[in-house]
Formats: structure tokens, C-alpha cells, sequence
């Protein structure tokens, strides 16, 4: 079947005129979207999301962001993301990650982006991963018949509501063009060649750390720390490479170390540098502990885990006070989305079209300019992203899941529930799983906080 069978009926009981669009089957909408080519700029997607009323339809842009606050003003509910189990449940009959935006097929209210009711032409998804739908201007206007519209996603300024929200190709370059981004700090640039040299030895690793004195001696002190019970003398960092850390592990850390360095920010507060590396280094441990269960590399896993939020590093450095002004916000209102604080911060100032995407995406896309592997550069840019499905998305969902474990403990700069079941059923886990992890973090805790202290000193 083409379409989704709801959706499918209810076209058919309304008498709305669709082309049916085949394409290769596609593992995200993102994939099926980017076959599209220049068409692309006719897509539009469905957000869902619920409050204690119930759940809504807010149908909008492929390329645009909500506006948060739009939305609050709008329906006067604070309304949050449905999450991806809850998606599937309610869109029993569509591929996961392939929700159709036509709300009255399932019985939803829909609030529609007042931009697409004009629209002459649409694309969006058919419910199936192998196909999408067209609907011409008036076959859309009947569709979304009772739709409630208004101006729900964010726009740059001065383009009267007449463009999109940019996309994360004119944000890389509007960051290019309007900022100095930091360059990757030379020492950590060298540990990074090294690591892809795959005849590195360990003896080229240390003689590189001990270049720099501050860099040996936050080295020396993580390998001696009570994590990894070595008996031993640990003399040089030769010695923790070949003896206690290993060869990825000494580079990983060093290279978050040494990255660190590009920015400026306060150490104090909830989004400071402390505790921006105590969340680091628990969020590295728990993804290096998962990946052996998730098929996925145990070193690309701790540095997803140890570099997925310094998107909120380079918000720090380029923006010094707007992001003070975010750290007070973030401790006032512990149940709101990071995503909507920024917008709620940014959304007044001439950086509002970039933040708008939202701190993961922009560490994403630094972690690209940096030319960091490719899963760290997803883990980062969409570990925002509820119920992501595409490339690397193990990777992801590890660093998800090791997020939400870590909220439970007030570790990290998100603490608004997650959808524990599906994070766990994505990575092919057990919900036993969760006892243990929960049981080794206990266990670590102590060594994890001195070691994060003693990394910003």
C-alpha cells in the first residue's frame, strides 16, 4: 500500500484529489525529502504535541522551527512534544518517523502555519517510507478544513512572514559570515590527525599530551582515578595509555579536553563549564557502557557522549550575555524544553534565526567545520530531537538514553521526562538494562565529580 490507510480513507471519503509520489524506500523522512531535490521547498511535516487537553497537530514548514511562544499565545496551552511511542501508538497504521500532517484523518485538531494556507502546491509524507503525497492548493484547503491557522514557526526579521526558517546550510554559513566561530585548538587539531592515523602508536599519543603540562596532568589524574582500580605505579602517560586507558580512551578525553579551550564560558550556573563537564563525563561513561549492547563502537560512543553539547559551549562564547540571562531561566523553569528557553531568550534579537534551531544543531554544525567522525557530528546536531530515525541513530539514542538516566540525578541542562520504553526498545534493550547502568553510575559517581572538578581547575 502507497499511503497510510487512514489517511488513504479518509482522501477517499472526501473526495480530495492526490498524486501519489513513489520513491526509494527511505530509513527518515529526512532521507525521503532530500531525494526530492529543488521540490523540496514545498514539503510541509506535522509536530505533534500534548498537554493535560490532550494532543494537537501543529502542521508547518519541513524546514521551519515552532515558535513556542506563537503556540503558547495562540492555543494559551503549554504544550510539549509527543513523544516517539507515543507517535506510534497513535499512527498505528504509518511507518515510524513517517507521520502524515492531515490531522483529520486521525481525528486530531490541527493548528496550521498561516503561511501554508496560501500554498499552491505541498509535499509531505504518505504514512509509508517508500512513497509521499501532492496536493494541489484547493485539494490542501479542503483537506485542513477546520484547521485552526495562525503564525507558528519562526522567521528571520524582515521578511514579513514570506520565508521559511533557515536551514541548517544557511545557518552553518550565516555563522561563517556573522561570527569568528573558534577554530579547533592546534593541539587538539593534532590529536585528532593522530586518532585517524590508524599505525599511531602509543608512544606518539603521549609525547603529543605531555607537550602540553595542564593536559598531562588532567590525564595522569583520570587514569588514577578509583574508575579504573589500577594497582599499579602510573608514572607517565605512556604508562596510562598502554597500561590502564587504552589508546582511543586517553585520545578521546584529551581531545575534549583540548577542544574546551576554544571557548569562553562562566564556569558557574546550571549551563556553566563545571557543570557542563560533569554532565560530559557521565553522558561519556553511561554511551561507552551501552555500546557493546547496541552493536556500536565503545570509543565513538564515549565521544559522542563527551562532545554532544558543546553546541551550548559556542552559544556561551558568542553570545555572553544572552546566555546568562539562559542559565537563570534554565534554573527557574526545570520542566521546560532547552530548545524553547533559547527561542524564549533569542527569539527578540537578530540571532533569532539561528539559535532558532536550537543548540544541538549549531554544535552539530561545528563539530562538522571541525571535521570531527561523523557520528559525533549527529549525536550532537539531534540529540534534541525526540525519536530521531536515520543515520547514526544508535549512536544518538545512546546519547539520549544516558541523558535521561542522568536527568533522574539532576545531571545535564534537560529535565523534562523522556520516553524511557522506546529509547530502549530502539537500542534493542531490555528494561532491566536501565537497573544496571543505574547500579554502575552509583558505583562511579564519586570518581566522576572529582574528575570533573579537577577538569576545569
Amino acid at each position: 500500500m502507497a499511503l497510510a490507510a487512514r489517511l488513504e480513507r479518509f482522501f477517499n471519503q472526501q473526495g480530495i484529489a492526490y498524486q501519489e509520489l513513489p520513491i526509494d524506500r527511505a530509513t527518515s523522512l529526512d532521507e525521503a525529502v532530500s531525494a526530492l531535490g529543488e521540490s523540496r521547498v514545498n514539503v510541509i511535516k506535522a509536530t505533534l504535541l500534548i498537554d493535560i487537553s490532550g494532543i494537537v497537530m501543529a502542521v508547518h514548514k519541513y524546514d521551519s522551527a515552532l515558535d513556542t511562544e506563537a503556540l503558547r499565545q495562540l492555543t494559551g496551552r503549554y504544550l510539549q512534544p509527543l513523544t516517539a511511542q507515543q507517535t506510534i501508538r497513535l499512527f498505528g497504521d504509518c511507518d515510524p518517523g513517517f507521520t502524515p500532517p492531515i490531522g483529520s484523518a486521525y481525528e486530531l485538531p490541527v493548528l496550521l502555519d498561516e503561511s501554508i494556507a496560501r500554498a499552491e502546491r505541498v509535499v509531505f509524507s504518505s504514512g509509508t517510507d517508500h512513497s509521499l503525497v501532492e496536493l494541489d492548493g484547493p485539494s490542501l484547503r479542503l483537506a485542513m478544513a477546520g484547521s485552526r491557522e495562525g503564525n507558528l514557526a519562526i522567521r528571520g526579521p524582515g521578511n514579513n512572514g514570506g520565508r521559511d526558517a533557515l536551514t541548517l546550510a544557511e545557518v552553518a554559513s550565516k555563522l561563517k559570515k556573522l561570527y569568528r566561530l573558534p577554530p579547533m585548538p592546534a593541539l587538539a587539531l593534532r590529536i585528532l590527525r593522530l586518532t585517524s592515523n590508524t599505525e599511531a602508536t602509543a608512544r606518539e599519543l603521549a609525547e603529543l599530551i605531555e607537550f602540553d603540562p595542564s593536559l598531562t596532568a588532567q590525564v595522569m589524574r583520570y587514569a588514577r582515578s578509583a574508575l579504573f582500580h589500577y594497582p599499579g605505579q602510573i608514572n607517565s602517560v605512556q604508562d596510562a595509555v598502554t597500561r590502564v586507558l587504552g589508546f582511543d580512551r586517553v585520545a578521546h578525553i584529551a581531545l575534549g579536553i583540548a577542544s574546551v579551550r576554544a571557548f569562553d564560558v562562566p564556569k558557574a550556573g546550571i549551563l556553566g563549564m563545571d557543570n557542563f563537564w560533569r554532565h560530559s563525563l557521565y553522558c561519556a561513561f553511561v554511551a561507552q557502557r551501552m555500546a557493546p549492547h547496541c552493536g556500536a563502537d565503545k570509543g565513538l560512543a564515549y565521544l559522542c557522549g563527551l562532545l554532544h553539547n558543546f553546541g551550548l559551549l559556542l552559544v556561551g562564547h558568542l553570545f555572553p550575555a544572552e546566555f546568562k540571562e539562559l542559565n537563570k531561566l534554565r534554573e527557574a523553569n526545570p520542566e521546560t524544553s532547552m530548545q524553547s528557553l533559547e527561542q524564549q531568550v533569542f527569539g527578540q534579537g537578530s540571532e533569532q534565526e539561528i539559535i532558532s534551531v536550537g543548540h544541538g544543531a549549531i554544535g552539530g554544525i561545528l563539530h562538522r567545520l571541525w571535521e570531527l567522525p561523523d557520528p559525533v557530528i549527529k549525536a550532537a546536531g539531534v540529540h534534541q530531537q525526540p525519536g530521531y530515525q536515520g543515520e547514526h541513530q544508535n549512536y544518538v539514542m545512546m546519547v539520549q538514553l544516558a541523558n535521561a538516566l542522568l536527568k533522574e540525578r539532576g545531571i545535564g541542562d534537560e529535565f523534562n521526562s523522556d520516553d524511557l520504553p522506546s529509547l530502549l526498545h530502539g537500542l534493542g534493550l531490555e528494561p532491566g538494562f536501565v537497573d544496571e547502568l543505574n547500579a554502575e553510575i552509583d558505583q562511579v559517581a564519586p570518581e566522576l565529580d572529582a574528575l570533573a572538578s579537577s577538569l576545569n581547575t
